[in-house]
């Protein structure tokens, strides 16, 4: 079986995931609702999805033979080309799900990779994801494929009762050893090019994939960076000089952060992320729209936590809100009582945040005034701090 996809086209998948006293079924519904976004970034269609019912993951299929067999029976009634399980497999569960089922199938990290490897456009995020993907890859060898490259004949072409897994795992670990060089290199001259930035604050928008980073930062930039509805529509991470008043500051674009977030990927991407650790202040984009944006924003924080960032200054940035109200206000709810509902929400996340929070929506530039006052007061002061001899950036 070809485990190649073409996504070129739009192929038509099933999702599954799994419930248990750990995770309820609406916590799953949402996880799931989130891969089949993942799915329609990467080119398929979920058509359905599945939920497995169970305490402990079966460690020949994952879901078990009879929910095995429903989804066989869905998958060839309706031409499923693919099916995406939302927790990782083991090689030898994607065998022998594979084998059953005669389907190509992948799990959300593989999915997650696919994505990144399709958005990489500069020579560092093509290393960092193909690094990220051999480190995944390694584990999970046996049973995935037989060969990685062909092997060579004659005397000398393969050790004393080597196996071909044995000499596929070789082949990863050079690839991954060579990779991790290229990238040392690439991060010395991007940090070299850090460096050559001269004295200037620094400001990072960090957040949840699919928030509005990039747009923000064509709002304040007046720049031109790729921005659209799908996740990871970043991945390279973007620098702008910004001048707000007399006062100027660089401001980057870093790759969203996501839920169940590949390992290898973090590990690959943190030399991207050193921009998140080297920035004066971080401008943490929140998308209120969503329904379960107060967990995306744990997400991120834990992540930032992860990376040692949150001891810097956080101005939180709730974009989107014009959605907030088209989706939470009915159209005959009085202007009075809506303004009180407003300004209970925003008087919540003040509180939380400690008067660091500002509530804008970049596409319809509503607040975007007191959103630029808002960074230009807290860049001023962090210039005051850093660089108290720059007198003409504080006022």
């Amino acid at each position: 079986m070809d485990r190649k996809i073409n996504t070129q086209e739009r192929i038509n998948a099933v999702l599954i995931g799994v419930t248990n006293q750990y995770q309820p079924e609406q916590v799953t519904n949402e996880y799931l609702e989130e891969l089949a976004f993942l799915a329609e970034t990467a080119g398929a269609i979920a058509l359905k999805s599945f939920i497995q019912k169970m305490d402990h993951p079966d460690s020949r299929t994952y879901i078990g033979k009879g929910k095995l067999m429903e989804v066989k029976e869905y998958c060839h009634r309706k031409n499923v080309q693919l099916v995406i399980f939302d927790d990782e497999l083991g090689g030898s569960q994607i065998q022998n799900i594979e084998k059953e089922l005669q389907i190509v199938t992948i799990d959300r990290t593989d999915l997650i990779l696919d994505i990144f490897a399709s958005r990489a456009k500069t020579a560092q995020a093509k290393v960092q994801v193909e690094l990220a993907q051999y480190q995944y890859l390694l584990p999970r060898l046996k049973g995935m494929w037989k060969h990685l490259e062909r092997q060579g004949g004659g005397i000398g072409s393969r050790g004393p009762g080597e196996t071909e897994i044995e000499t596929d795992r070789r082949i990863v670990k050079n690839k991954i050893s060579l990779l991790r060089k290229r990238l040392a290199d690439i991060d010395k001259q991007a940090f070299t090019q850090r460096k050559e930035r001269g004295e200037y604050i620094r400001v990072a928008l960090v957040g949840y994939t699919n928030v509005g980073k990039s747009t923000i930062m064509n709002l304040l930039s007046k720049s031109d960076v790729f921005a659209e509805n799908k996740l990871f529509a970043t991945l390279d991470t973007t620098t702008r000089k910004v001048v707000l008043g007399s006062t100027p500051f660089l401001l980057s674009d870093t790759v969203g952060f996501i839920r169940k977030l590949p390992f290898h990927l973090v590990e690959s991407f943190k030399s991207t992320l050193d921009e998140v650790r080297e920035a004066d202040l971080l401008l943490h984009v929140v998308d209120i729209s969503h329904s379960n944006f107060e967990e995306q924003l744990s997400v991120v924080e834990k992540t930032l936590l992860d990376l040692k960032c949150m001891d810097k200054p956080v101005i939180t940035v709730f974009n989107k809100m014009d959605i907030y109200e088209k989706n939470n206000f009915d159209q005959w709810l009085s202007p009075e009582v809506k303004e009180q509902l407003l300004e209970e929400l925003k008087d919540k996340w003040i509180e939380k945040t400690r008067g660091n929070a500002v509530f804008i929506s970049a596409t319809k530039k509503m607040n975007i005034d007191g959103f630029r006052q808002k960074v230009l007061n807290e860049v001023r002061t962090l210039y005051r701090q850093k660089y108290p001899y720059k007198v003409e950036y504080f006022y």
